[in-house]
């Protein structure tokens, strides 16, 4: 009966786990039609479809009109108006005991006027180039809520990847003691151990079942969260496929921190908001000074008293604000204001992004080495579920024994792959806080 049992240990330890990595291998998701989804090919559709990319793109579309706005200030604005009066007396003048008509009693009159501004003292100018400064913002911020959803979506696709390696884990738990249990159903009927280890083994294999369940289960909600990310129906099935991309060695952590003052784009708006801000202080302050303009037109009026009926003319003056209650004053005390909090907010930010480099920088550092730690435990736990085996078939160990070894493979090789997707997941996050465009670092 022992050597009996041996053979479907054997049999189980061999065949079984090659059965179960064939069922979830990569070749299926071709047997079954459904494509594969490239960690750069997903990337590329999140970045390009995504809605709130799409919401981005308005923001720059409007800094782009802004700068038309801008541009308007250095053309002449022309207005034209048409009427027709009727009055219930015409209008007259009396020379001693005459009176004469100056007007008709009901005439057209139409005219075109235009007005431009000569010179304010660079005003226009100012707030040209803070609608340029605008725009470079907008693209600033695209790229931003680009990197934003890129790192939302490699997060999501390693995520999926470490799921389908646990339900394999999952299934490989559920096999070994399955096996278990056909063993110790063996060594029951043999008279060779209690019923206590077997129903022992039943419930373990009863937990393991439920565990897989909620496995697959969670990997359903993965895959639906890849294809929010990818506006695509919540239920289209998702293959991923495992990035061989290449982990290069930790810099410096302060060679981290320069690169991410150089690239972050939240640093460069804020440097976009305070030039901006300083341009509409330049324009504010030409408010104290004059400005020289230019306004003239044409103007027709039917009346067949005057000498010309119509008439051109051309004004050239200097308009100059006095005093507006102090408006003028305040507004500028309020934009020099917004320049010092628009400084100190880049401090925020700056020291806000070295810590965020710096925690995503120790935990790839912890699960790298987390990695080479848990990958010697598997290697470990796998040859102590061997001996387990071996000695319960033997009749020298104990039921616990073989389980709690199976139970410490099982957590081996979880931890194993937990560590090396968090590992991946801080890499990427590492590459996001040091300003990389992900979509080209994932290529």
């Amino acid at each position: 009966m022992r050597k009996y049992g041996k053979r479907i240990i054997i049999a189980t330890a061999v065949v079984l786990p090659i059965l179960i990595l064939l069922s979830l291998s990569p070749s299926s998701a071709d047997e079954t039609g459904i494509p594969r989804l490239a960690l750069s090919d997903g990337l590329k559709i999140a970045t390009q479809d995504s809605r709130v990319m799409k919401i981005a793109a308005f923001s720059k579309d409007m800094a782009a009109q802004d700068i038309n706005i801008a541009l308007s200030r250095y053309f002449p604005s022309v207005n034209a108006q048409a009427s027709y009066t009727m009055l219930a007396y015409q209008p007259g003048a009396i020379f001693g005991a005459n009176k004469v008509p100056t007007s008709n009693q009901d005439f057209p009159s139409y005219g075109v006027s235009f007005h431009q501004t000569l010179f304010d003292f660079f005003a226009r100018e100012s707030l040209y180039k803070a609608s340029r400064e605008s725009f470079e913002l907008s693209q600033r911020d695209i790229f931003r809520t680009k990197n934003i959803i890129a790192l939302e979506f490699v997060n999501a696709y390693l995520t999926l990847l470490e799921s389908d390696q646990m339900i394999i884990v999952g299934q490989k738990e559920v096999e070994a003691l399955q096996s278990h249990s056909r063993m110790a159903l063996d060594l029951f009927d043999a008279g060779t151990i209690t019923r206590n280890d077997l129903l022992q083994a039943e419930v373990r294999l009863s937990d393991a079942r439920q565990r897989l369940l909620t496995l697959k289960n969670l990997r359903s909600l993965y895959a639906s969260t890849i294809n929010k990310i990818l506006v695509r129906p919540l239920n289209q099935p998702v293959t991923p496929v495992e990035p061989s991309e290449v982990i290069l060695p930790l810099p410096i952590l302060e060679k981290a921190w320069e690169a991410a003052a150089i690239n972050r784009p939240e640093i460069k708006i804020t440097d976009h908001e305070l030039r901006i801000n300083e341009l509409k202080e330049n324009a504010k302050k030409s408010e104290f000074l004059p400005s020289l303009f230019a306004q003239g037109g044409y103007d027709y009026t039917k009346n067949q008293y005057q000498v010309h009926e119509d008439n051109w003319s051309i004004v050239f003056g200097l308009k100059f604000n006095i005093f507006n209650g102090g408006a003028t004053k305040a507004e500028l005390s309020k934009l020099k204001l917004r320049s010092e909090q628009i400084r100190e907010d880049r401090n925020r930010i700056t020291d806000d992004i070295k810590l965020e480099v710096e925690r995503y920088y120790l935990d790839e550092k912890s699960a790298a080495e987390n990695t080479l730690a848990t990958k010697e435990a598997v290697t470990q736990a796998a040859e102590n579920l061997r001996i387990n085996r071996v000695r319960y078939e033997e009749g020298v160990g104990t039921a616990t024994d073989v389980l709690d070894a199976i139970s410490l493979l099982i957590l081996a090789e979880r931890n194993h792959y937990k560590a090396t997707y968090d590992m991946k997941r801080a890499h990427a996050g590492l590459l996001y806080a040091t300003g990389e465009d992900l979509t080209i670092s994932y290529k």
